[in-house]
């Protein structure tokens, strides 16, 4: 049979691929700093196994497919695996999902469903730890599969690292021999808090908290390691001298807490079939966000051990076991200017103009930079190759340049004397990091102004978008909120695409959006330092607006959860002659609200709550609304003056801070029972 013959081509873009992702394995398992995001690294592994998977007889034993990780760093004592560390294939949709459930099948050949367990994917740095007689005797790194780097000292300052394993009387016996592998990893809080003292101090920042984990496990000096906030999740076993009666990966999990290591237990799923096992897996990219640590994904195993033993391994990665990966969260890209946005307050906002890139399915062309010191403090230059970041609904940022790729030809920013919209110098108070524009007239604080308004929690105006806003202002309908009340047919088919049904919708709308409450209308106002819950806590203390209006400071300051900057806001807002005349136009054209009267006999009354977690009778907004009508608060993030924390599945972040606050936890059926009296 002849040799085919491949196109020089193929031979030179596998060579290439191989190449860079050398480079880049060095940069991120030796150096600890990544020149470009996990994305990016992902699409050319994924081309580079396409390619060896079409020309099987290009496949060199060097090749990164057929290896872990990268060599192991010198200055470690080098520990060889008994057995090999091997990575995970990745998948990144439920169709890949589903392939390897009926790969698998195919290969055990007589099965026809499979028990999977399903867990998140913990963004940190593998490792190993080796027991003895139910003692720790040596920790090392993943380093290339086979032979990693011993950071047993550094292992030991990680306080949820056990040093000696528990055994109860009556328990399975600690094994002689005991690998158990696990990701050591930094928690987000942890993460920011770490950067900011660098920050401080001068220091090079991370780009992530999985860089910060690998960077400060992979100290020389393990008391660097020491001070450096790590945890550990346990996922697995190496080699096992004796595991008794267990038969799952289930099993084994639940045992190894037991024996005292820190398991996922709470993220830990055990799932009868291949839909169960999407379902959660859809469910942990929901959450993501709320977890105390970053995910990029869920791992899957074949939960019967028997069955992963069948089903063995591949030269890189077993065939028990896959990753599926989330869409991401960081990217690089490169910022091509900046340009500066002016906010409602007239706050001045550099922002960069990036290289369209996609991160979490969504396609980023601008990132916030924030104001001129956070620039100065990154380094970050128009030109630059950045990391930029997007999680949840927040506005995606500018985390740090990628310094090794500047070519000379970047250019330092520096914001600008005059406001860019209207031309009026800016000006910056003693204390302040924010650099204003003074002109209240300024056409882009009315337009800010104006979205505000309109939005959802204040005055909920459909209809009305900024594409609406914008011709609006340009074409001198809308000057101030008010404005908006006395707009008319004829005004609004003056702007385009607005023809007699869209503008008859649009009057209607506004119609509707008079009949408010208090709360929404303070809010809408726009008052700095103002948001919907302190609107709210004003609303309840006094119960009319022309109250609040004549407000002295020191009863502002009187109100629980009001400090001194923002009761001086509200303060310095109604004596403005401009303010009280604008909301006089709103009342005049119609606006009304019922005064808040006193909830008899709630226990909800004058209580705040906050939830966490996905509650199962109701949605988020529904409960909210619940609570308001009988009464009470809602808050946003846990404070000390927040009075119910209640708690739904799979709480995030704010239970952690609710303990550490000693702030009353309630479930879901509890606050039921409240709200019924």
């Amino acid at each position: 049979m002849s040799e085919r013959k491949i196109d020089e081509k193929i031979i030179k873009e596998i060579e290439e691929l191989r190449e860079k992702i050398r480079y880049h394995n060095y940069r991120y398992y030796v150096l600890n700093e990544p020149e470009i995001s996990d994305a990016e690294y992902d699409r050319l592994f994924r081309r580079l196994v396409e390619l060896e998977q079409k020309y099987p007889e290009l496949i060199t034993p060097d090749s990164p497919t057929q290896r872990v990780g990268t060599e192991p760093q010198k200055g470690f004592r080098q520990i060889k695996h008994r057995q090999p560390m091997l990575s995970l294939d990745d998948c990144f949709s439920e169709e890949e999902l589903r392939e390897f459930d009926a790969r698998t099948k195919r290969f055990l050949g007589d099965v026809s469903q499979i028990e999977y367990t399903a867990e998140p994917k913990i963004d940190g740095l593998a490792v190993e730890l080796v027991y003895e007689k139910g003692r720790l005797t040596v920790a090392s790194t993943r380093g290339d599969g086979y032979v990693g780097e011993d950071v047993t000292a550094n292992i030991k300052t990680i306080m949820s690292v056990p040093l000696v394993l528990r055994q109860k009387k009556k328990g399975l016996p600690v094994p002689d021999l005991l690998e158990v592998r696990g990701e050591v990893y930094m928690e987000k809080e942890a993460f920011k808090r770490l950067n900011k003292e660098r920050e401080e101090k001068g220091l090079p920042l991370f780009a992530n908290p999985r860089n910060a984990a690998a960077g400060s496990l992979r100290q020389l000096d393990p008391r660097v390691t020491a001070k450096r906030p790590l945890d550990m999740f346990c996922y697995g076993v190496g080699e096992v001298s004796d595991l008794g009666p267990i038969k799952t990966h289930y099993e084994l999990m639940r045992q190894l807490q037991q024996w005292g290591f820190r398991v996922n237990m709470p993220y830990l799923r055990l799932c009868k079939s291949v839909d169960e096992v999407i379902e959660y897996c859809n469910y942990l990219e929901e959450i993501r966000d709320t977890l105390l640590y970053e995910i990029d994904g869920a791992v899957i195993k074949v939960n019967d051990l028997e069955l992963q033993k069948k089903l063995g391994s591949k030269a890189r990665s077993p065939r028990w076991a896959i990753a599926y990966k989330f869409a991401p969260v960081q990217e690089t890209t490169k910022i091509l200017d900046i340009e500066v946005q002016v906010g409602r307050t007239g706050v001045l906002t550099p922002v960069a103009i990036l290289e369209p890139v996609e991160i979490g399915g969504v396609i980023v062309k601008r990132a916030t930079l924030h104001n001129q010191e956070e620039i100065e403090k990154k380094d970050i230059r128009i030109g630059d190759t950045v990391v930029v970041q997007r999680a949840g609904d927040v506005i995606p940022e500018v985390v740090m340049p990628v310094k090794s790729k500047r070519t000379g030809n970047e250019k330092k920013f520096k914001m600008p004397d005059h406001c860019p919209v209207c031309g009026t110098k800016v000006v910056q108070k003693k204390g302040e990091v924010a650099i204003r524009c003074p002109n209240k007239n300024c056409p882009a604080q009315i337009r800010a102004a104006l979205k505000h308004f309109v939005s959802k929690g204040a005055m909920d105006i459909e209809g009305i978008g900024e594409r609406i806003i914008d011709q609006m202002v340009e074409k001198g309908l809308v000057k101030e909120e008010p404005d908006i009340y006395y707009l008319t047919i004829q005004d609004l088919k003056k702007l385009d695409g607005i023809q007699d049904k869209s503008a008859k919708n649009i009057l209607n709308a506004i119609e509707k959006s008079k009949n408010t409450t208090l709360s929404r209308f303070i809010y809408a106002l726009g008052i700095r330092h103002v948001g919907e819950h302190t609107a709210q806590l004003l609303a309840e203390h006094f119960k009319s607006l022309e109250r609040l209006k004549n407000a002295s400071l020191q009863e502002l300051l009187s109100i629980k959860g009001i400090g001194e900057e923002t009761a001086r806001s509200i303060k310095a807002f109604f004596e403005d002659e401009k303010n009280l005349k604008n909301i006089e136009r709103l009342l005049n054209a119609g606006i009304t609200f019922e005064e808040v009267k006193p909830k008899e006999g709630s226990p909800i009354a004058g209580k705040t709550f906050v939830f966490t977690g996905a509650l199962k009778s109701m949605t988020r907004e529904k409960a909210k609304k619940m609570v308001i009508e009988k009464g009470g608060r809602v808050a946003s993030q846990v404070s000390r003056n927040v009075d119910y924390v209640v708690v739904g599945e799979s709480p995030g972040s704010k239970l952690n801070k609710a303990k550490q606050l000693g702030k009353k936890t309630i479930t879901e059926e509890e606050f039921l029972k409240m709200l019924e009296g």
